[in-house]
C-alpha cells in the first residue's frame, strides 16, 4: 500500500512516498520523471520519522551518509547504478564513464545516465554527484540549479 507525505527543504517541498511503510520515492517539485501524484497513495504526515530526521541532519550539515531502508523499483541495471551512486562519498563526484567502468561496462555511459535520471529517491541516492567527463554539470531530474546547489552545499561552498 502506498502513502506519502510532503516536507519542506532548502530545495523546496519534497514528496516522500512509502510502499508498505518503506521509502520508495523522494521527489522534488518540477522533477523530470516524477510519477503522477495519484500514484503516491494517501497522504499521511506521520510517516517517515527516521527519514525526516536524517534529511534534517543532512541539510544541517551533520549527516554525510543516509542509512534509511529503501525499496527501489527498477531494472536490474538501474538498481546496480543506484547502488553504485550510494557508494559515491559525500562531497565527491564521479563521471558517468567512471560509473560505467565501475559497473564493468566501459561503453555504458549513456545507459548509466538514463538510469541516473530515473533514480526514484533523489538526494538520499545521490544522483546529483554524477557529472560529465570534463567535470561539468549535465542533466539532473531536479534541475541543474538544484544540482549545483547540492554540490556546493556538500563541498562546503554553501550552507543553509
Amino acid at each position: 500500500m502506498k502513502q506519502h507525505m510532503v516536507i519542506d527543504s532548502p530545495y523546496g517541498p519534497l514528496t516522500l512516498v512509502a510502499d508498505d511503510g518503506v521509502l520508495c520515492g523522494l521527489y522534488m517539485v518540477g522533477q523530470r520523471h516524477r510519477p503522477q501524484e495519484e500514484t503516491f497513495g494517501e497522504r499521511d504526515d506521520t510517516l517517515f520519522a527516521e527519514v525526516t530526521e536524517q534529511l534534517g541532519a543532512y541539510f544541517a550539515g551533520e549527516l554525510k551518509e543516509f542509512t534509511v531502508e529503501l525499496r527501489l523499483t527498477g531494472t536490474p541495471f538501474q538498481r546496480s547504478v543506484w547502488d553504485r551512486l550510494r557508494q559515491i562519498p559525500y562531497g565527491e563526484t564521479r563521471s558517468y564513464g567512471e560509473l560505467a567502468e565501475a559497473l564493468g561496462n566501459l561503453g555504458a555511459s549513456r545507459a548509466v545516465g538514463l538510469a541516473n535520471g530515473k533514480n526514484p529517491v533523489g538526494i538520499i541516492v545521490p544522483c546529483h554527484r554524477v557529472v560529465g567527463a570534463n567535470g561539468g554539470l549535465t542533466g539532473y531530474g531536479g534541475g541543474l540549479d538544484r544540482k549545483q546547489r547540492l554540490l556546493d552545499f556538500e563541498s562546503g561552498a554553501a550552507l543553509f
